[in-house]
């Protein structure tokens, strides 16, 4: 799985950063998002997919590689 972030979306809510740290961040300048680990580890898919579920702005997803 490789995760995908539309940077234009992104609201700064900062809630994927809440829900997956180890994932995502945010830039200090805007707070927009920034992706730390493109394809995860298998054992942080549940905190990625609960980050796209809860991501206001609809910005994040998860492709199947």
């Amino acid at each position: 799985m490789r995760v995908e972030l539309d940077e234009p979306k992104c609201v700064a809510s900062g809630q994927c950063v809440m829900a997956s740290p180890d994932v995502f961040d945010q830039r200090d300048e805007d707070g927009v998002a920034v992706v730390l680990a493109e394809t995860p580890d298998d054992d942080l898919l549940g905190e990625v997919r609960e980050a796209v579920a809860i991501c206001p702005a609809a910005a994040i997803r998860l492709v199947e590689e």
